[in-house]
């Protein structure tokens, strides 16, 4: 059996390359997210308000529960939490 390395954990259990690269972002928002969160220092409750989520919600993102939210919905979340998102897109080499 030959052995297969991957880039990430998500080019080795996503099916195919797109995917993968959205698990990806949405992994490393969820990430940041999560970080900024907890530096505030306050309760799931007061922390779900502040950005509009309910207690339920935030207990999803704070579990990483990332199959429960879209890359478009951590943008917003990201936004809200006071975080400045940013975009790269590039070639591959060849």
């Amino acid at each position: 059996m030959k052995k297969r390395r991957f880039v990430s954990i998500w080019d080795a259990i996503e099916p195919s390359a797109p995917k993968a690269a959205n698990m990806k972002a949405r992994a490393e928002m969820m990430t940041a997210i999560r970080d900024t969160v907890a530096a505030w220092k306050i309760t799931q409750t007061v922390a779900a308000k502040n950005l509009g989520l309910t207690q339920p919600r935030m207990n999803d993102l704070l579990r990483g529960r990332i199959d429960k939210f879209s890359l478009d919905a951590l943008m917003n979340l990201a936004m809200r939490a006071g975080l400045a998102v940013r975009l790269e897109v590039i070639r591959p080499a060849a």
